[in-house]
């Protein structure tokens, strides 16, 4: 059991970790490349969509009661829609990165 708790702290750090370093990517990118800046912030929020899922199993595995299942149950459900939306628009925008340096480059 402490393994497993382990696994989903280090799940919880290492996504806001990621979450830190899309959305720092994000600011830092010139407004030249909006594309660029759509892709990361929607990096940042699979990011954060899966810190919500991992915060939600992990306390689902420590505490018991009827009111933490509700609670668990609505982080992971809105977790799970935040990061499949925003994987969806990264693949999207992914699409047209490279047109948009192409086209920036002159």
């Amino acid at each position: 059991m402490e393994m497993v708790n382990f696994l989903f702290v280090f799940g919880i750090v290492a996504s806001g970790v990621f979450y830190f370093v899309f959305k720092t990517r994000q600011f830092r990118t010139s407004h030249m490349f909006p594309i660029r800046k759509k892709m990361y912030a929607s990096m940042a929020g699979t990011a954060l969509g899966a810190l919500l899922i991992f915060f939600g199993i992990n306390q689902m595995l420590l505490f018991d009661g009827i009111l933490t299942y509700i609670v668990v149950a609505i982080f992971i459900l809105f977790g799970g829609y935040v990061a499949i939306f925003n994987f969806k628009a990264m693949k999207h925008y992914k699409q047209f990165v490279a047109e948009e340096r192409a086209i920036n480059e002159n």
